[in-house]
């Protein structure tokens, strides 16, 4: 369930598909491709793309039948799936997603908003003053949304929720029991471009954000959605406020977030983690469960289940005491 709010423009030919990205890639047939994944969810007649060694694991066992790469990385692909070798993964990415989903690149605010009092949400929520409703937003009973909140086309809500006043919500599911406060920002896309000559590319976002039930969001939060996959919530998850989670982040259940922590793109954060203020974590890390990481921390590498970390880099609180005196 990475895209359920943008429209698939595919199937294309994959000789549309190289000549979009100008490649010389030999083909033995012609193929119909029916979406742009990332190497988990890749089927059959899917693209996808492989431009880093921390996922070689993944690229052994894709299903997708195409995979834009580098020269370095087509070794570790299966035998079903054919490489396509570009000078720059991520960007030729970009330019595939753009063609399947050209409506994901950039978030102009929505002209589709009604003000609630003239939707159907007029007798079913408590609501303040001003509150804008999108197309295609579903809200359970039970709920309450603040004064100046706007909740943008392609939106979930489930039972139970409170979202606080001068919130905006798009492209995303928010479960039952969560309460988000003041002055968040939830599923616009994420801060993905690339310098190219003299402007800077766009990268699209067709994931979503999920928030799971039970959960509290902070004033100030900003979640952005995913770029390929989602970014993900738990259950039972705390944030403070002014928290920053980025695009294609996952956050386990039970996890405790101080306020000011900033977490990079595409890292996994597992459950029960504790994550003191201030504390900033590098893109593309794994996190363990029952892991602390104190205030003011700098993560720039995984950190493996139930280990206490501090300073930066961070590293084992023990080595990092000892190291102190």
């Amino acid at each position: 369930m990475s895209n359920p709010f943008f429209i698939n423009k595919g199937p294309f030919n994959i000789s549309v598909l190289l000549k979009l990205l100008n490649s010389k890639t030999k083909i033995e047939k012609e193929q119909e491709i029916g979406d742009i994944k990332d190497l988990v969810s890749a089927e059959t007649n899917c693209i996808t793309f492989f431009h880093s060694k921390k996922y070689q694991d993944l690229a052994k066992k894709t299903k997708a039948s195409y995979c834009i790469t580098t020269d370095n990385f087509k070794e570790y692909l299966p035998s079903q799936c054919k490489s396509i070798i570009v000078e720059n993964v991520l960007i030729a990415t970009s330019l595939i997603t753009a063609k399947f989903y050209p409506n994901s690149v950039e978030d102009e605010f929505d002209n589709s908003v009604n003000n609630i009092e003239k939707t159907e949400f007029s007798k079913t929520v408590n609501f303040g003053k001003n509150v804008l409703i999108g197309n295609k937003v579903k809200i359970g009973s039970n709920s309450l949304i603040g004064h100046n909140t706007i909740i943008e086309k392609n939106v979930q809500i489930g039972n139970n929720c409170k979202i606080g006043s001068n919130v905006i919500v798009r492209n995303s599911i928010i479960k039952d029991n969560v309460t988000i406060l003041d002055n968040c920002v939830i599923g616009k896309k994420g801060f993905g471009f690339f310098p190219k000559s003299n402007e800077n590319l766009r990268y699209p976002h067709i994931g979503i954000v999920i928030i799971n039930e039970n959960c509290e969001i902070g004033c100030g939060a900003t979640i952005d959605r995913g770029s390929m996959s989602n970014t993900e919530i738990g259950k039972n998850t705390f944030l403070d406020n002014q928290i920053h989670i980025a695009h294609n982040v996952k956050v386990g259940e039970n996890t405790i977030i101080a306020g000011q922590v900033g977490i990079a793109g595409s890292s996994i954060i597992g459950n029960n983690v504790k994550i003191g203020g201030q504390a900033g974590i590098s893109g593309h890390l794994r996190i363990g469960d029952n892991v602390d990481i104190a205030g003011g921390s700098g993560v720039i590498k995984s950190i493996p289940n139930n280990s206490k970390v501090m300073g930066y880099p961070a590293k084992n609180l023990r080595e990092f005491l000892k190291e102190s005196r």
